[in-house]
């Protein structure tokens, strides 16, 4: 049941955001445009409000004065994410004088529509660099692939230039030492109130991560967790934004409440990642990696988040930690953030399903099959390999800035398929591999919708290319899809093969090749996406959130 949430649907509609020449005023400041002739108004009414609370009488007083530090924590890597993607927040605020057009700016975290192919939509802006902050931007690739420094790939470092144009990488702790001393002293306090032993370890030791840049022993204590009420997911962690080589990771912050009924509900779930692993529709060799049998899964209610998790579009499961080591020796966590996923299916999901799925199908759409589709992506992160076949390192090595398209892709695909298994075995009830196989369309509908830009863009896009190319849906005279199952699942089988090949070989070149052709939005796709504009469904949603929000 969704608790305490606020959900404020302003108009939606579409349109195309044209600014003619770069009109600045002296000092850089942007010129305000009339708030009555502007179209922004209809680009923010796209976006449904949040309002971010949970049941807070679960908690105990030491925990309830615990949730402000680790906001404020949050907060201070939100700031930090600004500065690792574009710059300082407040200096480039500053010069927006329309307050539709910044209300814009901060949804995306800049002034490019990150649903948009990430086009720039304020005047004066090119196109997002590829490589954002994290390097020089008149770096090359060659430049830096000639360059030797061991530290030069590691995800916490940025690259800066000596005076003498000289490259250098420098650590995360160093390049942003102010903020990053204030977080850590702020962990250590929030770890003086913490009564659970696991969290209080972690939070200890995530303090020294943040000023040594070595997550390890924080990551391992936060597998070890188990009977935490509150969890935090704080640190850089995901390298999505790092589209020139995929190595650098960008700060985010999470604040969780455990749904602990749901959880338990959940938690039998992990015993089956081995049999799932042998059960891969693929050669033996691209399976030969034993999945990490201290995995978990939890349902909790998001209550704060920041940085790279506050950007659109929104997570709604988590699994971590992305540590091929720690993977390999205690699995990984999933957590799955029910009152965001049930927000995003109420008034999302079904709408959509209500305009495009073939009205026989319809009554295959259900919380429950999306809720175990969403969650087993997460757990399939931890399947397949990590390390390639042949020589060429880890995946993510091998496969650079293509790298995340095709893990989201795998976790995708793989997701389904052990949804299914687990169906077929009896241990997932209440609903039917074809509820899911439905719901997995109507969500790819929806997840597309988000473009083809980041990382899961592009990886929805593969997949419903692979499956439309397959025979897996078929689109009616009237518009809408209806899914074949027995051409799904085959579908399936073949796709999730194909993705594993890519990683366990390493296959730069084809997955680069793969991902160009296919890792885009068709025209007839897009012609049905723009009638769910005109259908006023919006794109996703954004956050209310802080402690005023959870009455503390």
């Amino acid at each position: 049941m969704l608790k305490k949430i606020t959900i404020t649907l302003v108009l939606a509609a579409s349109f195309i955001l044209v600014f003619t020449g770069c009109n600045r005023q002296p000092g850089g400041i942007v010129s305000a445009i009339s708030s009555e002739d502007s179209l922004l108004k209809v680009k923010i009414g796209e976006y449904i409000s949040v309002k971010l609370t949970t049941d807070l009488t679960t908690l105990s007083e030491k925990e309830k004065q615990m949730i402000p530090i680790l906001i404020e924590v949050a907060g201070i890597v939100d700031g930090l994410y600004w500065e690792q993607t574009l710059g300082d927040k407040k200096a480039f605020l500053d010069t927006i004088q329309d307050s539709l057009m910044r209300q814009f700016a901060e949804i995306n975290y800049g002034p490019w529509e990150r649903l948009n192919g990430n086009k720039p939509f304020i005047p004066g802006f090119g196109e997002k660099p590829a490589g954002v902050m994290f390097y020089p931007s008149d770096m090359t690739k060659e430049e830096f692939e000639k360059w030797n420094d061991k530290n030069k790939t590691s995800q916490y470092t940025v690259i800066r230039r000596n005076d003498d144009k000289s490259l250098k990488a420098v650590w995360y702790h160093e390049a942003y030492r102010e903020k990053i001393t204030r977080a850590s002293e702020l962990l250590k306090k929030a770890a003086t109130l913490a009564e659970d032993p696991g969290l209080k370890k972690y939070l200890e030791l995530r303090a020294e991560a943040f000023l040594t840049d070595d997550y390890f022993a924080s990551d391992m204590a936060w597998m070890e967790m188990k009977n935490n009420t509150i969890d935090f997911v704080i640190g850089p962690i995901e390298n999505y934004d790092d589209e020139l080589f995929g190595y650098k990771t960008a700060y985010e912050g999470a604040v969780l409440i455990k749904d602990k009924d749901w959880s338990l509900k959940l938690a039998k779930f992990a015993s089956f990642l081995p049999e799932l692993q042998q059960n891969l529709p693929v050669d033996a060799k691209y399976k030969k990696e034993k999945p990490g049998t201290d995995s978990d899964l939890n349902a909790y209610d998001v209550v704060f988040v920041s940085g790279n998790s506050n950007k659109v579009s929104k997570t709604i499961a988590i699994n971590l930690p992305n540590d091929e080591k720690v993977q390999l020796a205690k699995g990984s966590r999933r957590l799955q953030l029910k009152n965001a996923m049930r927000a995003k299916f109420d008034y999302i999901l079904l709408p959509i399903a209500n305009v495009l799925i073939d009205s026989s199908q319809r009554g295959n759409v259900k919380f429950d099959a999306f809720f175990s589709n969403v969650m087993f992506h997460e757990v399939a992160h931890g399947l397949g390999i990590k390390n390639t076949i042949n020589g060429k390192g880890n995946v993510r090595t091998a496969l650079k800035e293509k790298y995340s398209s095709f893990e989201e892709a795998k976790a995708d695909i793989l997701g389904l398929f052990m949804t299914t298994q687990l169906i077929a075995k009896g241990e997932v009830k209440d609903i039917t591999a074809e509820d899911c196989f439905v719901t997995y369309m109507a969500g790819l509908i929806r997840s597309v919708r988000f473009g083809a830009a980041s990382a899961h863009g592009k990886a929805n896009m593969m997949c419903f290319n692979f499956f439309a190319d397959n025979g897996a849906f078929e689109r009616g005279a009237n518009g809408t899809y209806k899914v074949n199952f027995e051409k799904t699942r085959e579908a399936m089988n073949k796709w999730a093969a194909m993705v594993l090949k890519f990683e366990g070989d390493g296959d730069y070149d084809g997955a680069s090749a793969y991902l160009e052709t296919n890792g885009k939005i068709k025209e007839a796709l897009q012609t049905d996406l723009e009638r769910l504009r005109t259908a006023n469904i919006p794109l996703d949603i954004v956050y209310e959130q802080g402690t005023a929000v959870l009455g503390l």
